[in-house]
Order: structure tokens, then C-alpha cells, then sequence
């Protein structure tokens, strides 16, 4: 995979402000500068299911057969990278740096008989998301401000290292069935950042070493109670130090959880995370592993508690990839995510770990054109020893721009 394609997943995935150098289309324009930014992908995949869809595992990500026994399905729609457009826009004014960044995601596929949103039938409504409309300002001197929608800050190192970025990995069985994207290693191996309303402050690079602190919008959690709220904002941060061949990284999420059952179903998240990516010549590996209470899995605080008993979780993923002569480039992922029960809690249906295995092979046909081929082998098991399989393969291609 060339260092074309390389800066446009980093840029595409997460603008991080106006000084990002991964430019797409520029424009001129009086005394700002506008960078047009995006990529367009797409893949179709089968999955194939071992299990009866009535082998329960509760937050369990490994795909079974439907309903009428039925072990293989097919889908055309986006990776874990969405098809994006987003538009940045910088400014040198009062001696201060300032942007903008804005941006939308188009879904590629749904599943209604007409094929543009839903049908009578209750298909999935075709959807376009907007993950990301923030300001910042700062100067090289003192950091950076940011103020608005972004991907979050726990996690983000995780998501944007994996490799299946480019592709498919886990999830989006059937065409039109997810919202916009796929898992890729989202709940198998780190929790998934999501995009949060923030504040945060970015320190200056000194020397490699640079950390973001911030505040997040309290979202909603998906716990065991019928919902959940927070009374105060969450804080996020990480910490990280980048080098000649790659980079290491901390961070941390703290959260203060309440549910409409009352204060016994009340939980605290407490979760900390520590990674690197380093690379040898034409070799790249990745390690990454999380830990906490009440943080649940896949999803920042799903599953967390069982009436405000928090649930320990933790996790991780190893990662290896080759790029060829040819600029070809291959590689192989095994993730875990594992959940444990609260204490005093009976064994049940609960998802106990979700695990994957991914290979790919991701090419690059132009400097901006990539053709990608995954297979993705994924196992869920439950507290009560239920298990379910499920593999998929996937073929397409990603465009940036």
C-alpha cells in the first residue's frame, strides 16, 4: 500500500484540525484555504454461519444461520470506512491557526425492493450520517482547541492502526441491514471511539511526544437498564510519543453512569488502554490492549453493569502486515474482546468473548485506487458455553481523494 493511500485513510477517517497534511483538493479561496476530502469505497461479501439463529449469544458479533435454516448470505455495501465527503477549512488570523471541518457519509447499499430507503416491508432506511462538524484553534507555540463533533479520543489509535480500515473485517451480513458501515475489529480487540461532541485540547508536538485531554458529550449507554444517562461530562484522554519507526501510545476514559432503575443501577466506567505501531523496513506490526471496569464491550459502556454492578472487560489485538514488491500489501489480524460477569452474577446467555481473525491482501492499483480482498473468520461464546461461527469474504475497492 503506497504512502498515498497510507495518509488519505488517516486523513479520510479522522481530520485532526486544520494542520493536517494529508491535503485532498485545494482551494483558494479570499483568506481561507478549502481542502475537499473523501473517499468512495465499496465490497461484496458472503457470510456463512455455522449456528441456528436461536443459539443465543447476548452481544455476540459472530453471524447464524436465518430463520429458515439458511447458513450463507450475501451483501454490497461500505467497510468499516464509510464512503465520506468532507470539506476543511484554514485560516491564519490574530496570530492563531483556525479551521473548520465538516463532513457527511453516505450509505452505499440498502435493502428495500426499490433500492433508495425503506419499503412497506419495514426494510432499512438508507441513511447519510454526519460525523464530524468541529472548530479549532491554536498556534505550534501552545496547542491546539477543538470544539464539536469528532471521533473520540479513547480508542481512536486502535481504530485508525487496523487494518481493516481499508476493508471489510466483521458485521454487515446482509446488504442494507447496518447503518453505513461494517465492524471491522470494533469488539474484537478495542471498543469502538465513536463520534462524540467535545472539548479538547491538543498539546504541541515536543519532540514526538504530543497528549489530547477533553470532555465528551454524555451519551446515552447501552447497558442492562432500559436506559441510561450521565449527569456529568465525560473525560478522555491519551498520550502519545512518535518516532523514526513508529509510535506508542496510553490513554484513559472515565464516565459516571445512571439509569432510570435508580441510584442501585447507578455505574462508574474506568478504562485504560495502552498500544503501539512500529515498522522494519517493509514489515509493520501493531499490538494493542485495553483493560477496565464498567466499560462493557464493543461499545463504550455496553453491557457494562448488572443493576450497577460494574463488569470487568478487557482486550486486544495483534496485527502483521508485508508490503510486497509489487506494492501489494498483506496482512493478518487476531483480536479478542472478553467480558466478564459482575460479582455475584449467575452464568447466562451474556456474551463472554468475541474473537476474529482477518487476512487480506490490499493493492494498490493507482495512488489513489486500492483493490482489497479480506477473510474474516469470527467466534462468539457465551457465560452458558452457547457458541456461534461465522466467516466472511469480502472483494471491492476504496477511492480516496
Amino acid at each position: 500500500m503506497n504512502k498515498k493511500i497510507s495518509a488519505a485513510v488517516a486523513s479520510a477517517a479522522l481530520v485532526l484540525g486544520a494542520s493536517s497534511a494529508n491535503a485532498g483538493i485545494i482551494v483558494p479561496a479570499g483568506e481561507w484555504t478549502l481542502d475537499f476530502n473523501g473517499n468512495v469505497n465499496a465490497y461484496a461479501s458472503i457470510y456463512d454461519a455455522d449456528d441456528a439463529s436461536t443459539n443465543t449469544v447476548t452481544g455476540g458479533l459472530a453471524g447464524t444461520k436465518d430463520a429458515r435454516g439458511e447458513s450463507k448470505s450475501p451483501s454490497i455495501g461500505t467497510g468499516l470506512l464509510p464512503s465520506w465527503l468532507g470539506v476543511t477549512g484554514t485560516t491564519r488570523q490574530n496570530d492563531l491557526d483556525v479551521s473548520f471541518t465538516i463532513s457527511i457519509q453516505p450509505n452505499t447499499s440498502t435493502n428495500s425492493y426499490h433500492g433508495d430507503g425503506a419499503s412497506a416491508a419495514g426494510d432499512t432506511q438508507n441513511s447519510v450520517l454526519a460525523r464530524q462538524a468541529f472548530v479549532t484553534f491554536g498556534d505550534k507555540s501552545w496547542g491546539t482547541v477543538k470544539l464539536g463533533k469528532d471521533l473520540g479520543i479513547f480508542a481512536s489509535q486502535a481504530i485508525l492502526n487496523d487494518m481493516t480500515l481499508l476493508g471489510v473485517g466483521s458485521g454487515g451480513n446482509i446488504s442494507g441491514s447496518t447503518a453505513n458501515t461494517t465492524n471491522g475489529g470494533i469488539g474484537t480487540g478495542y471498543l469502538y471511539p465513536a463520534w462524540k461532541g467535545q472539548v479538547s485540547y491538543t498539546t504541541p508536538n515536543m519532540n514526538g511526544f504530543q497528549a489530547t485531554v477533553g470532555i465528551t458529550n454524555p451519551n446515552q449507554f447501552a447497558g442492562d437498564a432500559d436506559a441510561t444517562y450521565q449527569d456529568m461530562f465525560g473525560i478522555e484522554a491519551n498520550a502519545s510519543y512518535s518516532f523514526a519507526a513508529g509510535k506508542v501510545w496510553v490513554g484513559t476514559a472515565q464516565y459516571e453512569v445512571s439509569a432510570d432503575a435508580g441510584a442501585a443501577s447507578d455505574w462508574d466506567i474506568d478504562v485504560y488502554e495502552v498500544g503501539a505501531n512500529v515498522n522494519f523496513g517493509n514489515l509493520g506490526l501493531t499490538a494493542y490492549a485495553y483493560t477496565g471496569e464498567g466499560a462493557g464491550t464493543i461499545f463504550m459502556g455496553a453491557y457494562g453493569a448488572n443493576t450497577g454492578n460494574e463488569r470487568d472487560s478487557d482486550g486486544g489485538y495483534v496485527q502483521a502486515t508485508y508490503v510486497l514488491p509489487t506494492g501489494t500489501k498483506l496482512g493478518a489480524a487476531y483480536g479478542i474482546s472478553n467480558l466478564d460477569l459482575a460479582s455475584g452474577e449467575s452464568a447466562s446467555a451474556l456474551v463472554e468473548e468475541n474473537k476474529r481473525w482477518t487476512v487480506g491482501a490490499y493493492h494498490p492499483l493507482t495512488k489513489h485506487l486500492n483493490l482489497v480482498a479480506e477473510f474474516t473468520a469470527l467466534e462468539s461464546e457465551s457465560h452458558d458455553n452457547a457458541s456461534n461461527d461465522s466467516t466472511k469474504v469480502s472483494l471491492g475497492a476504496i477511492l480516496f481523494f
